[in-house]
């Protein structure tokens, strides 16, 4: 029987050493198809929902999360990992500004730069984990954070189209 477990304690040895493995690799990326809840969300919100179009190098940005919470202050978030695999999310809401901005990018802080991107300001805010552009819409706060480069948060703010579609009315029968 000591044999016997010797000889299979030796096999699953040169299996181990000899069959590669990495250990280190991260388990493979999950993305999203966004598109159904975009058009869900664009009926529920009441604010104009974010979504990036016409992105360059589109094919190499992944989305890698959705949620929208209408009960949280009507929370739209769209995450995407960039062609460099840095984090860049979309975060709307109807919550407060200063607050909504503080908890979605983990602390960053206000500057006193703006810049103008596709015809609207943003403001640029300074992060430990995460930088962000904010911007102040009626009724609404959008913000576009992550750990990518403002350069990248740039290229995504002006790739954002802004969507409101009224939800379908009930037609009479009779």
């Amino acid at each position: 029987m000591l044999q016997s477990l010797a000889v299979i304690g030796i096999a699953a040895a040169v299996i181990y050493v000899f069959i590669p493995h990495d250990e280190s690799a991260a388990p493979p990326l999950k993305t999203v198809d966004y598109k159904v809840e975009l058009t869900t969300v664009r009926r529920a919100a009441p604010y104009p929902v974010a979504a990036p179009v016409g992105l360059p190098d589109q094919d190499k940005w992944r989305a890698t999360s959705v949620s929208y919470d209408g009960a949280k202050n009507n929370a739209w978030h769209l995450g995407f990992l960039d062609p460099e695999n840095q984090y860049v999310a979309i975060e709307q809401s109807t919550a407060p500004s200063d607050k909504f901005v503080a908890e979605v990018s983990r602390k960053a802080t206000k500057t006193d730069k703006s810049q103008k991107i596709a015809g609207e300001t943003w403001t640029f805010w300074d992060g430990p984990k995460y930088d962000a552009l904010v911007r102040q819409d009626q009724g609404s706060t959008t913000v576009v954070m992550g750990t990518a480069p403002y350069e990248q948060l740039v290229t995504m703010a002006g790739a954002l189209e802004s969507k409101r579609t009224a939800p379908p009315t009930a037609t009479p029968t009779g």
